[in-house]
């Protein structure tokens, strides 16, 4: 590395940060600089360390660090800008960085669940076979419905929420294995094709779109995302690239943990959806159209918002930001 060079392209940046991190006082504008100043240059620290460790460059960077990493600890702002940073611009990169793992994977399962929901609708002698006459009376003319108002919406929504997320911990824990993380999936739309098959043919279609759509587009998005990542764990390490495999799957899971943080909330949101709108009293174009709404939403985020901060080079690598508290410990 041209160490000049280097230093010439990034020392207005360390200049800035330097110059915030001894002023007595921040406005709400110096401090969001300041968060993405101190980002970026724990990132450039790390590389003069490995590529060119220059000494006297190095020990004054770090006390520059150092000295901002205190201004930020001693901010009784710095968690709610760090929670802004990461919802305006890591979890959002993250999501359009993997946008083709999810996008793909929602397209072929809403395609399989279709083709399944079809089989069933087409081949009512086969009905059998999937439960008795009396369990699918039950589950079309009750259960099916019930299920959304047996218990109170606050614990209806925090179960839900817990449900999702335990699936969604799954996709991205076992990923690495990339078989569990399909069968999962498969398994979750093979159900919603037998369940929408056997309640449209029995004349309940209404009832099961009015009851899936306002919470199950934004809850499914969620878990096509989760498995997107974690497939993205196994491709890691099936095809690292100019990186060693062990360097491949430390990034991939870097940026996957974004990920995971990121889902809790879309999960939350999707829950409240399904424990308090779902089953409400609302005309059935409403609830539903909250639905799309929420899924809209996401769909502009992810793909708008998200591409709009990765062409402006945001870095969603979990270790930008955390790498100060390695050079904490070397220095």
């Amino acid at each position: 590395m041209d160490l000049d060079a280097y230093v010439a392209t990034h020392q207005s940046t360390w200049a800035e940060l330097d110059e915030l991190s001894r002023k007595p006082r921040l406005s709400s504008a110096e401090a969001d600089r300041l968060v993405k100043l101190y980002q970026q240059t724990t990132t450039h620290l790390s590389t003069l360390r490995s590529q060119a460790p220059d000494a006297t460059l190095v020990m004054s960077l770090s006390a520059v660090v150092s000295r901002s990493r205190r201004k930020l600890g001693s901010s009784s702002e710095s968690l709610l800008h760090s929670i802004q940073h990461f919802f305006s611009t890591s979890f959002p990169v993250e999501l359009y960085r993997l946008r083709w793992w999810w996008l793909s994977l929602m397209i072929v399962s809403y395609l399989y669940s279709a083709a399944i929901a079809t089989w069933v609708y087409l081949h009512p002698e086969l009905h059998d076979l999937l439960a008795s006459p009396a369990v699918i009376r039950s589950l079309v003319n009750h259960d099916f419905e019930a299920y959304y108002n047996e218990y109170a919406h606050s614990h209806f929504a925090t179960s839900v929420w817990v449900n999702n997320a335990w699936v969604s911990a799954q996709a991205v824990a076992m990923g690495f294995t990339g078989i569990y993380v399909l069968n999962l999936l498969r398994k979750n739309m093979l159900n919603l094709g037998i369940n929408a098959g056997l309640m449209i043919y029995y004349g309940k279609a209404g009832l099961f779109w009015g009851l899936i759509l306002p919470h199950g587009l934004l809850e499914l998005t969620a878990v096509f995302v989760a498995c997107g990542a974690g497939l993205s764990l196994f491709w890691a390490w099936v095809h690292p690239g100019a990186m060693t495999m062990a360097e491949s799957f430390a990034q991939a899971g870097r940026r996957v943990m974004v990920i995971v943080l990121g889902l809790i909330a879309v999960l939350a949101i999707a829950g409240f959806i399904e424990g308090f709108v779902t089953p409400s009293s609302l005309p059935t174009f409403v609830r539903v159209g909250i639905g799309v709404v929420a899924f809209g939403a996401f769909l502009f985020y992810a793909l708008v918002l998200g591409r709009k901060r990765f062409l402006e080079g945001d870095s969603s690598d979990v270790a930008d930001w955390q790498r100060a508290e390695v050079l904490k410990a070397a220095e």
